[in-house]
This record gives structure tokens, C-alpha cells and sequence, in this order.
């Protein structure tokens, strides 16, 4: 089962709950040093990924929520992209129903 997809409806309204009540901006900067705490090991290949999303985006909006399971949401919505972090477990890109379900929250701010 991949993080975003394949959950029950009530997981993911209650992931949408707990999202919407933590979504908030973040700075560049902030997001720096989230992923300097994340990525302790500098060769690891989802550290340049990470890096490389925030590169890329730089001039762009992000947003930084939490969701029930304890993993941290890096969102930017100009780019239609999203990173989670599940500390101690992994991390990965968002998939399609996640995006659609942050697009609808970052509107409604």
C-alpha cells in the first residue's frame, strides 16, 4: 500500500481533517532546515530530490502541514507538487489523490 493511495474513505477524510487544521506557509529557508533535520546523510539520493523540488520552486508559495500518521506535508501549489515525510520511516512523493486533496485545502485559505 503506497502512503497516498489505496486507504479507506474514513482515513483519508480524517487525514483531510487533520491537514486542513495544520496547513500553514512556510519559508524557504524553513524548509531548508526540515530537510537538513530529515536528511542526517548528505549521499542519500532523496536529499538531492528534495533539494532539487525546492530549487526548482524557489520563487513559489509552499505550505507545510502534519497528518494524523505523524508525517510532514511539504506542498507547493504552482507546481502541482508535494513531498512527505514520515520521520524514522521514509519519505515519498504525493500522489495524485493527495494533491487534489491540498489543492482544495490551499484554496479555501
Amino acid at each position: 500500500m503506497s502512503y497516498d493511495d489505496d486507504w479507506p474513505d474514513n482515513t483519508m477524510e480524517n487525514r483531510r481533517v487533520v491537514v486542513r487544521k495544520t496547513i500553514r506557509p512556510a519559508t524557504l529557508d524553513e524548509l531548508k532546515q526540515l530537510g537538513e533535520k530529515r536528511f542526517t546523510v548528505a549521499s542519500d539520493p532523496w536529499c538531492e530530490k528534495y533539494k532539487t523540488f525546492l530549487k526548482e520552486n524557489s520563487s513559489a508559495k509552499f505550505h507545510l502541514a502534519q497528518t494524523p500518521e505523524g508525517a510532514e506535508i511539504v506542498y507547493c501549489q504552482a507546481a502541482g507538487k508535494g513531498v512527505w515525510f514520515l520521520p524514522g520511516k521514509g519519505m515519498g512523493i504525493i500522489q495524485p489523490n493527495g494533491l487534489r486533496m491540498l489543492a482544495e485545502i490551499v484554496d479555501a485559505l
